[in-house]
């Protein structure tokens, strides 16, 4: 989930390698689950790149962008 800003990465090691390397600075990430290193950093990227737009899931919900944000 995004965090405000100056949070920093709040995440384990091996999430924390990847959210760092692709540049993000703000986050607060938990897994569940599995610790394996490997499939976390496999769902971290699988995560990544899924996320979407708020312009695009407004779109797909037919409303406006402030009824995104604030519900």
């Amino acid at each position: 989930m995004p965090a405000s800003a100056g949070t920093g990465v709040v995440a384990g090691g091996a999430m924390r390698a990847v959210f760092e390397s692709v540049g993000i600075t703000d986050v607060l990430a938990k897994s569940k689950g599995s610790s394996n290193p490997h499939n976390l950093v496999k769902a971290t990227i699988e995560a990544l790149a899924n996320m979407r737009d708020p312009k695009t899931i407004a779109a797909n919900r037919g409303v406006s962008l402030t009824k995104v944000f604030k519900g």
